[in-house]
């Protein structure tokens, strides 16, 4: 996002932390980017967050996702937005949220794994209301091969990603549970607004309807390729099957996780390549992990294996 543009988010969280009539009493250049990509800019300015999302969202699906979170249903579940929403900029829809403090990247033995599988299996078994879009997950995996594919990634590297990327089938199984679409640590805060400050979920931009497996597949991959340990996967799994999460079976989790975990190890994989490349450095040592992983993955052959044109 352009600065002038950054300058008008900055502009907007400030005034949503205050009244309107009041000074700021927060230091000079209180604001803070939080993130700034091509899927949503956040910008903070003391207990308030506004997010620019993606351009050329579709304006009906986006209301309802966010209308989600607003629910009495998912309260304790969803951190909920500021209303009403704020006005667009640049032509990106913008909304406004409390900010909750994130999950410490620096501390990995402190993230809340069972905490997070919880709030996923109490979101899957909530009733989800009428006129929900499809949750993006797996549109999402596709997308990310697309962007590889365009990116002029390395051919060696793209071919392991696209080998692992036909192994998986063409369609996928129509469920209608509510699923969060992009789980990963990331996606928890602190509730700001509750004693204790219990862990909440954050961003529904990819919200909606679908298979609850694929909000469990980004640990199941990274459990795959060795990168999250056995007993921090045994403890996630647990606590969500524990909980009544319906995505799986605890006798045979594998069944239902196979297919996604596989996808987003292809889109983990591809957006590493497609961003190292766009940036001109070498794959870091998760991202090789990634990888090699696509290679396995690519030396097996099902019956449901994709065309060889992507």
């Amino acid at each position: 996002m352009e600065h002038a543009q950054l300058e008008q988010l900055s502009d907007l969280a400030r005034d949503a932390a205050h009244r309107a009539d009041a000074a700021c009493p927060c230091a000079p250049h209180a604001s803070t980017v939080l993130a700034d990509r091509d899927d949503g800019t956040v910008v903070r300015h003391g207990a308030v967050v506004v997010k620019a999302h993606a351009p050329g969202l579709d304006p009906d699906e986006h209301a309802a996702r966010i209308a989600v979170a607003a629910l009495d249903a998912l309260g304790g579940i969803l951190l909920p937005p500021h209303v009403p929403p704020t006005p667009t900029v640049a032509a990106r829809p913008l909304t406004t949220w409390p900010y909750g403090v994130p999950v410490d990247p620096a501390d990995p033995d402190a993230a809340p794994w069972e905490d997070a599988a919880r709030l996923l299996a109490r979101l899957h078994r909530t009733t989800p209301p009428p006129g929900l879009p499809p949750m993006r997950a797996p549109v999402k995996a596709a997308l990310a091969v697309e962007r590889m594919l365009r990116s002029g990634a390395p051919r060696s590297a793209v071919g392991t990603v696209l080998r692992a990327w036909r192994t998986l089938p063409e369609e996928t199984v129509a469920h209608d549970l509510l699923c969060h679409g992009d789980f990963h640590l990331g996606q928890l805060v602190r509730d700001p607004r509750t004693p204790g400050a219990p862990w909440v979920l954050i961003d529904v931009d990819d919200l909606g309807l679908g298979d609850p497996a694929w909000d469990l597949a980004r640990p199941a991959a990274w459990f795959a390729a060795g990168i999250l340990s056995p007993d921090v996967w045994s403890r996630f799994l647990d606590a969500y099957t524990r909980a009544g999460g319906p995505a799986v079976a605890a006798h045979d989790p594998w069944a239902q996780l196979d297919i996604p975990a596989r996808a987003l190890t292809v889109q983990t994989a591809a957006l590493a390549l497609a961003k190292s490349t766009a940036e001109e450095r070498p794959l870091d040592e998760v991202e090789e992990v990634m990888i090699d992983t696509c290679a396995r993955i690519g030396s097996l052959r099902t019956e449901l294996a994709r065309p060889a044109s992507p």
